[in-house]
């Protein structure tokens, strides 16, 4: 069997044959005159057409040659005889399959019943030095998949059919807001303190400034300033960076979608999340029963509400107005949790951000767990919430949500903060939880709070993951066109 490198060295033969003989097919002009569907669609027998793509078969039959032509749009035979091309049908030998072409003929039926393109002329337009994944047949090693997403899309209709439907998600997503008067907005990737929500992120520096700056783990506190300055209505589509770890719902750079609506609440973006998602399902995919795995997933039906505080207080014996103490002690008693390193809990011996750490991925699992219909968890407690509103008369319970569906958190909302003396007081106490669940003290915009924002309600959805229940992905990778992995380590 050849090796790679004789393959490849084959085919740059046959590259510089033809560029001894005046042709540089990387140099070469063609105006395509139609996709291959277009001329599908448009079929009428001896109609003259232009066709563009790649090779991916070529059959020699004595003096007659055929290929399959394939472009972003479907898949048409060539058909090569050497009765029409004279001395050119030779240089049909220095094809290969990947080899990009322009071609020129007439529509043809050949007797088979096949709907063929009669070739009387043909350009090579880029040689393709490697052969295709596998021969065509499909690309199924996963870790070449998301390392060599080309290859991926060229040899995997499933794959190119994600990342369209993934389009078709944006822009839905984009009409809808558009159309409900929202005014799409570009908000500071490189931030000078990294606010709006917990997480650990990526630093960089600015030479000429001579500063320190970070890329954006969130928008939020730039939209509001927005709210303050007068405009009622934005969102935006923005890119977040979190400098942790990967898994199959985590990618250190994503994208969410973020709503905000003055004088809305955590109640009104429940209602737009509801409408919203379904919007987008419908004209994406025909449909409101969507199948992710094992599960069909009901999105017509009325949506489910699910108390937080009241799951913890059924599971663990958990009070919102407990400290976080209180809480992880109760856990451990109940064995909901295991401490490291310990055989009884002892609060001395772990920090507020471990304390706050082990609750918080114990909230994770008691509501990822467990909500697979599409269902939306209120009643989250203050003290993990610092940018929310409280409940009016219930000061430990945050005005929040989060949306569950399939198991997976798509979404999270609530009542905006717009008290500038509460949230210097809320930011202050998640600084004390220090680590990844402290929240930054972002000065000019609890100024921007002192000029006064009116009532509000914000939304961020998880485009990756809302892409991934859409369209049945596993992993966020296979939603992502090229994900963070670890480095290629050859042998």
């Amino acid at each position: 069997m050849e090796t790679l490198d004789q393959l490849k060295q084959q085919r740059v033969t046959k590259l510089e044959t033809l560029r001894k003989a005046g042709s540089d097919p990387y140099q070469t002009p063609f105006a395509r005159g139609s996709t291959v569907a277009e001329i599908l669609a448009s079929f009428a027998e001896e109609k003259e057409t232009r066709a563009a793509g790649r090779l991916t078969a070529i059959r020699t039959h004595g003096k007659n040659t055929f290929a399959d032509l394939k472009d972003g749009t479907g898949r048409i035979q060539l058909f090569f005889s050497q009765e029409r091309l004279g001395e050119e049908y030779a240089k049909l030998e220095l094809l290969d399959l990947g080899d990009i072409i322009g071609a020129e003929g007439a529509c043809v039926t050949t007797r088979t019943g096949e709907k063929s393109i009669r070739i009387t002329g043909w350009q090579l337009l880029s040689k393709a030095l490697r052969p295709l994944p596998e021969k065509w047949h499909g690309l199924h090693n996963v870790e070449i998949r998301y390392r060599q997403r080309y290859l991926d899309l060229l040899a995997n209709a499933q794959t190119r059919k994600t990342f369209e439907q993934r389009s078709r998600i944006v822009s839905c997503l984009r009409r809808f807001l558009d159309g409900k008067g929202f005014l799409e907005v570009e908000t500071p990737m490189m931030q000078p303190i990294p606010g709006g929500a917990a997480g650990r992120p990526f630093k960089t520096h600015h030479n000429a400034l001579d500063m320190d700056l970070y890329l954006r783990i969130a928008p939020e506190l730039y939209l509001k300033r927005l709210l303050v300055g007068g405009f009622e209505k934005v969102y935006e589509i923005n890119r977040n960076f979190r400098n942790e770890g990967l898994s199959t719902r985590h990618n250190p750079e994503f994208t969410m979608l973020e709503v905000y609506e003055a004088y809305g609440n955590c109640a009104t973006m429940m209602a737009l999340t509801e409408e919203m998602v379904r919007f987008v399902a419908q004209k994406t995919l025909g449909t409101l029963k969507i199948q992710y795995g094992d599960q069909t997933i009901d999105l017509e039906k009325p949506w489910k509400r699910v108390s937080f505080a009241q799951l913890a207080k059924e599971k663990a014996g958990i009070n919102p107005e407990d400290s976080l103490e209180d809480m992880v002690g109760k856990l451990f008693e109940r064995g909901q949790i295991i401490p490291a390193d310990t055989e009884s809990f002892d609060s001395k011996k772990f920090s507020k951000n471990q304390i706050a750490k082990t609750v918080m991925l114990w909230l994770d699992t008691i509501s990822s767990g467990e909500l697979t219909a599409p269902v939306f968890v209120t009643d989250f407690f203050s003290i993990l919430s610092p940018l929310a509103k409280s409940i009016p008369n219930r000061p430990a319970v945050a005005d929040r949500f989060e949306f569950f569906m399939g198991g997976i958190e798509v979404a999270n909302a609530y009542s905006e903060q717009n008290d500038p003396l509460v949230q210097r007081e809320r930011l202050k106490a998640s600084q004390e939880l220090g680590g990844e669940q402290a929240q930054a003290m972002d000065e000019d915009f609890l100024e921007a709070l002192e000029y006064g924002m009116p009532p509000a309600g914000g939304l961020g959805i998880g485009i990756d993951r809302l892409v991934m229940l859409l369209t049945g992905a596993p992993s966020i990778r296979d939603v992502i066109l090229f994900p963070t992995l670890k480095p290629d380590v050859k042998p």
